[in-house]
């Protein structure tokens, strides 16, 4: 079963899990904000789609971190991903042995229809 990771409230969360609705695809949602995910599952996004489409560097908690100034390399950003899942990018979709990150309906549509 595919695994869509976010929070609820953000938009494109609701987008990507509407169009599973509305396609009648089934899946399992795991909300980060009280569910932070496992290391091993971080490392795999990243090494499937890549620390860019994986971590957040425009976000609020990016910018209240003050992570610019830090210059992370990838090993930092993983590590700060596994410490606060807010800087994830989201939706993240486990589908199979793939990763989507992100909301376009179009991909979507070329994907999983």
């Amino acid at each position: 079963m595919m695994k869509v990771y976010g929070i609820k409230t953000w938009s494109s969360v609701r987008k990507a899990l509407s169009f599973f609705k509305e396609h009648n695809i089934e899946v399992e949602f795991i909300d980060t904000k009280k569910e932070t995910p496992a290391s091993t599952s971080i490392r795999s996004w990243v090494d499937k789609a890549g620390i860019d489409l994986v971590f957040n560097s425009r976000g609020t908690k990016y910018r209240s971190l003050g992570l610019k100034e830090l210059n992370l390399d990838e090993s930092g950003k993983i590590e700060w991903l596994e410490k606060e899942p807010m800087l994830l990018k989201r939706p993240i979709v486990e589908a199979n042995d793939d990763v989507i990150v992100g909301f376009k309906e179009e991909d979507y549509q070329a994907k999983f229809l």
